[in-house]
């Protein structure tokens, strides 16, 4: 895993934390995965996964009779 450097750990400490887990695991893997590494839909499995959070009990893909 790669260090933060002092500076990026400071300025983290100093953006409010969000509201949304799944932004925030965003941040830490975005770290972690370089930007030529990322595909094609990688902004917009990130942002389906944040909507479905910021939407509770809306999910499209399945039913409690599906099994």
């Amino acid at each position: 895993m790669n260090e933060d450097p002092p500076i990026r750990r400071i300025l983290n400490r100093l953006h409010p934390p969000e509201d949304n887990i799944i932004t925030r695991a965003r941040r830490m893997v975005e770290r972690e995965v370089p930007p030529e590494r990322r595909g094609p839909g990688w902004d917009r499995h990130w942002r389906e996964l944040e909507a479905y959070l910021d939407l509770p009990g809306r999910w499209s893909a399945r039913s409690d009779d599906d099994a």
